[in-house]
């Protein structure tokens, strides 16, 4: 059952008003009849060529074709040769930007979690991006999939907003030889511990 999906006006924003308007929300997966997922409580803005943290940065290639698309749809993504990585698309079509979701909080299909995670604590279990990827199998089959459309198996749906206490900003994880201002921008919004407890 699916409630309450977000809208393509929800994605068609300033990304950084969607970075943190998607924490709280609820990112499902349906596999076999089953909902898997959990709460958004990690996320990062990335938008147009100008941002040197962005894949956009090399401008419009076949990797990057999805993000000058109709927001709304996934960025999936694989790095360092083995992770994958999942994004949901924001702003007008033919401006490059999406949101990096980088960690929820299991609420949906946690049998299914475990087995896909059983190695680690539970609060390990998807506190990265690529743990919540593996955590859900996403993988880049789910590259350019509509989250929007009625009938996705992958999704991200309305819940309780979060207060802004309960959330911080920060730079963005990761970067390596990526300049100023673009290394330390706080573009990456986390739900406090606080409030999950």
């Amino acid at each position: 059952m699916k409630y309450n999906l977000l809208t393509r006006e929800f994605y068609n924003r300033n990304t950084l008003q969607v970075a943190r308007n998607i924490l709280g929300k609820r990112l499902v997966k349906i596999e076999n009849g089953v909902r898997i997922g959990g709460l958004i409580v990690e996320a990062e803005a990335y938008r147009g060529e100008e941002d040197l943290g962005c894949h956009a940065k090399a401008g419009r290639t076949p990797r990057t074709e999805v993000m000058y698309g109709e927001p709304g749809h996934a960025y999936v993504y694989f790095t360092y040769g083995m992770h994958w990585m999942l994004n949901a698309v924001c702003e007008q079509k033919g401006y490059p930007a999406a949101v990096l979701i980088r960690a929820i909080l299991p609420t949906d299909g946690i049998p299914v979690i475990a087995s896909r995670r059983n190695s680690q604590p539970r609060k390990f279990w998807t506190d990265g991006p690529a743990k919540l990827c593996k955590a859900l199998a996403i993988d880049g089959n789910f590259n350019a999939a509509d989250l929007c459309a009625p009938g996705a198996n992958l999704y991200i749906e309305q819940a309780d907003p979060v207060p802004d206490w309960a959330v911080t900003t920060g730079p963005r994880v990761g970067f390596n030889n990526v300049p100023e201002p673009w290394l330390s921008i706080p573009w990456r919004f986390r739900v406090v511990p606080e409030f999950l407890d």
